[in-house]
């Protein structure tokens, strides 16, 4: 078992150095010029971005998740995140459009630059990871599906938000749950 937390951990470090530190910084930005944030993506990737927002909503944004019942009209001066390995799931595209149409800002997390949705997209954070379908371009792993790709938006996206915060660890303490 020790061998394969070494090899996962080293997949991990390798993925994670080959992220674009100017679009890490971009990603940033866009966090910092929203005036609300609105975080979607399927599966796994769905998850991911439940981390991202909660963590974004204890940093002080006003984040919303898609799908959820209290997720309100998205508007123009709104970033729509979109997490998505192939950056072409059906409906997170529909998403993307309609986003778009209203004159939202549009961020796509993938590791697919040309992908559908990246194509109308204001920016894409690449994650050089292995993903479900396993394109020749993508690294190799001993990890099934899409898990290096999660794991890897994850440690991310949470780096992002720490050199992006503004905030102390006490108030991000009063935001975190009291109701446990």
């Amino acid at each position: 078992m020790k061998s394969i937390i070494e090899t996962v951990a080293n997949e991990m470090t390798t993925v994670l150095k080959k992220v674009n530190e100017e679009d890490a910084l971009q990603v940033s930005q866009m966090l910092k010029e929203a005036k609300r944030i609105f975080v979607t993506g399927e599966g796994r990737s769905g998850l991911m971005g439940k981390a991202f927002a909660m963590r974004l909503m204890h940093g002080g944004f006003t984040v919303y998740v898609l799908g959820e019942t209290v997720t309100p009209s998205i508007e123009a001066d709104d970033l729509l995140v979109v997490i998505s390995g192939s950056g072409s799931t059906g409906g997170l595209q529909q998403f993307a459009g309609k986003a778009k149409e209203v004159g939202t800002k549009l961020l796509l997390v993938t590791t697919n630059k040309e992908s559908q949705i990246a194509k109308i997209s204001d920016a894409t954070l690449v994650i050089p990871a292995a993903t479900k379908y396993r394109r020749p371009e993508e690294p190799n792993t001993i990890q099934p599906l899409g898990n290096q790709f999660d794991q890897a938006v994850h440690l991310v996206l949470d780096a992002i938000i720490i050199g992006t915060l503004e905030t102390s660890f006490e108030e991000m303490t009063t935001r975190h749950t009291n109701l446990e």
